[in-house]
């Protein structure tokens, strides 16, 4: 059962998805908090799987409360996945730096919501190519953005992989297009997150983009 807790600042927001995920047969709503103060304090006491985390939010915004939540060693199992209204949002973009593991727009379909929950629990996909991309695009393209080069240390099939992790495939596609197994497109992508120092894939999608390996565009 994934233990969910949701924090949002509208009450028919937060009703909404508590009953989604109380009608979902793997999942369960654990609480809710109307800010990102609140958020933290119950994660601290009711240690969810994932929080469904919105920025904005009187009483904390939902990025401080994501890099304390991630900060915190014991909640270190729980994932957090922003919901954003908005497509292009620096806000969604330091959520991410700051830890969150996704991030999905308020408009999707609640099947979209369930599986992108799953999908994150068990640590693959996070959310839509295009619209991080889009996101991205907008980081890549601001005054202070500079990419770096490849990052030391990294063998080549490491890099393959890192670059197909940041166009957004699955683990599954990942060891099709490089013809190998499942388990080992795994273990490279543990070998990333120890040499990156990344938190999960979310940051190893955000350091293909920052290191130049994948290029924004429209088409995937």
């Amino acid at each position: 059962m994934i233990r969910v807790l949701v924090a949002d600042d509208m009450h028919l927001m937060r009703h909404s998805l508590t009953s989604l995920l109380n009608g979902a047969e793997d999942m369960t709503a654990v609480g809710e908090a109307c800010g990102g103060d609140e958020a933290v304090e119950l994660a601290r006491a009711e240690k969810p799987d994932l929080i469904l985390m919105d920025i904005r939010m009187p009483g904390g915004d939902g990025i401080q409360a994501t890099r304390t939540i991630t900060a915190d060693p014991e909640l270190a199992d729980c994932r957090v996945l922003v919901l954003s209204m908005f497509e292009l949002d620096e806000y969604v973009y330091g959520a991410l730096r700051a830890g969150a593991s996704g991030f999905l727009l308020k408009d999707a379909r609640p099947e979209r919501l369930l599986e992108a929950i799953r999908r994150t629990h068990a640590g693959e996909s996070l959310f839509a190519p295009v619209i991080l991309t889009r996101l991205v695009e907008h980081y890549v393209n601001s005054p202070a953005a500079a990419l770096s080069d490849v990052p030391d240390g990294l063998t080549d099939r490491e890099t393959e992989v890192l670059t197909l992790v940041g166009r957004g495939l699955s683990n599954e596609e990942i060891a099709q297009r490089l013809v190998i197994s499942v388990r080992t497109v795994k273990t490279h992508i543990g070998n990333l997150l120890a040499k990156l120092h990344a938190r999960d894939r979310a940051q190893l999608v955000i350091a293909a983009y920052e290191n130049g390996l994948v290029v924004p565009t429209g088409d995937h």
